[in-house]
């Protein structure tokens, strides 16, 4: 399995998995044409986020991205993982502990960052559990949000 970052040539499968991921989740069924805007602005931007992939033998079967978020107590950033979504014939196999060991070696290897940080669904008690395992803490925050 190979870890790598996702370029524009992956923008297809990417928004595939955004949309399965949103059904089967949350049960919601994302706007196709939205969703391209919104990948592709990624892409366009690297500002924005970085999209990964994890492949097998030349199969994309997993996809995340990273965002940014700027901590004036730490004076550094923060990786964000969101979007997160693996081929359900691939689950339960380790593909996104591997994805989040690329990230936190990232992370351990740069200047600039400093941790990782996600957020997950109540209801999402198998991600919970794989977060858990990988040394994450969800006992700090509690995330507030609105939306227009």
């Amino acid at each position: 399995m190979e870890i790598r970052t996702a370029n524009i040539k992956d923008a297809d499968i990417i928004i595939d998995f955004q949309q399965k991921m949103a059904k089967e989740t949350e049960n919601l069924e994302l706007s196709t044409q939205t969703l391209y805007a919104g990948v592709h602005a990624v892409f366009e931007d690297s500002s924005k986020g970085t999209y990964y992939v994890a492949e097998e033998n030349g199969k994309v079967i997993a996809s995340l991205m990273t965002t940014y978020e700027w901590s004036d107590w730490r004076n550094g950033c923060v990786l964000w993982i969101q979007s997160v979504y693996v081929l359900p014939e691939f689950r339960k196999q380790g593909v996104y502990k591997h994805m989040y060991e690329h990230l936190k070696q990232t992370v351990i290897k740069s200047d600039k960052y400093l941790g990782l940080r996600l957020y997950v669904d109540l209801s999402n008690k198998p991600a919970q559990k794989v977060y858990t395992k990988l040394g994450m803490n969800g006992e700090h925050y509690k995330l507030f949000e609105w939306f227009k």
